[in-house]
């Protein structure tokens, strides 16, 4: 009989989880998994802020596009700073400005970190990890997460180049998928970044750029996504006859690979790893 998603080895409440020792050995032997394949492509280990500038994302438009994700940083007023009781909050009022905000995913930095920069003849590529927060309107489980871990293997250059970049991750998905017998349908999918009302979730839709591997129909575990040349635009990178680069990723939500692992299989933890660590 398999699993459930509330396995003791991990549990999550109000959006945030605390993973067991279980949980903790299996999502290492994913991400050398994960960081394998990212070497075999070329692509280099690099980690980034924990934090992006608000000036930086006013360049991709972040806040008019993503505003029902949005979590910003701030701290507190110096008039506040002695005012503070045991509330189960603090007072918009006693904060100050904020100029940074949390990731909502690992590639943005990317993006920011190459801005202003020509690339080369040979397309660059990149993996990093980064811990995300989405502001979502319900939590669930390792399925729906506040914080949570994302994995990503991004390629910037030519559109060619990220077009097999994205294609040989997304034929070595659906193999990986079928060899450990986990059951995945892979299906096409409006950004989730983008505000259901935002002119560029109409553009998504009609010309889809994300696709999504998905588990027990509604669990996204993996995906692979096609940003065409727009942040080459808005953060200036371009390719060496001057016109700006494409980028795309492979993204890897991490718990929520082991939400799915754990309730498809029901085998012991070690087997497990085993069993879906694969090089």
């Amino acid at each position: 009989m398999a699993r459930t998603s509330a396995d003791p080895a991990a549990r999550a409440t109000g959006g945030l989880a605390t993973l067991g020792p279980d949980a903790v050995a299996l999502r290492t032997a994913l991400e050398g998994m994960f960081t394998s394949w990212a070497a075999d492509c070329g692509a280099e280990a690099r980690l980034y802020p924990p934090l992006m500038r608000v000036a930086d994302l006013h360049r991709i438009d972040y806040f008019q596009n993503f505003p029902h994700l949005a979590i910003a940083g701030s701290g507190l007023r110096a008039e506040a700073l002695k005012t503070q009781g045991r509330e189960p909050a603090v007072a918009a009022a006693d904060l100050e400005d904020a100029a940074y905000a949390l990731p909502s995913a690992a590639c943005y930095n990317i993006y920011f970190d190459r801005a202003g920069t020509v690339l080369g003849d040979e397309p660059e590529k990149v993996t990093t990890v980064a811990t995300c927060f989405r502001r979502e309107d319900h939590y669930d489980g390792l399925r729906r997460l506040l914080g949570f871990s994302m994995r990503e293997i991004v390629c910037v250059g030519s559109r060619d180049a990220v077009l097999d970049h994205l294609g040989s991750f997304k034929k070595q998905l659906i193999a990986y998928f079928a060899d450990i017998g986990l059951p995945i349908e892979v299906e096409k999918a409006s950004d989730p970044f983008f505000d259901a009302d935002g002119a560029r979730a109409l553009m998504s839709q009609l010309f889809p750029t994300k696709e999504e591997f998905v588990f027990d129909g509604s669990l996204a575990i993996a995906s692979v996504n096609f940003h065409r040349n727009f942040f080459g635009e808005r953060c200036d990178i371009r390719l060496p006859d001057g016109s700006p680069a494409f980028s795309g990723c492979v993204a890897f939500g991490i718990e929520r690979w082991l939400s799915a692992l754990t309730t498809q299989f029901d085998l012991d933890p070690a087997d497990l790893r085993t069993h879906v660590a694969r090089p």
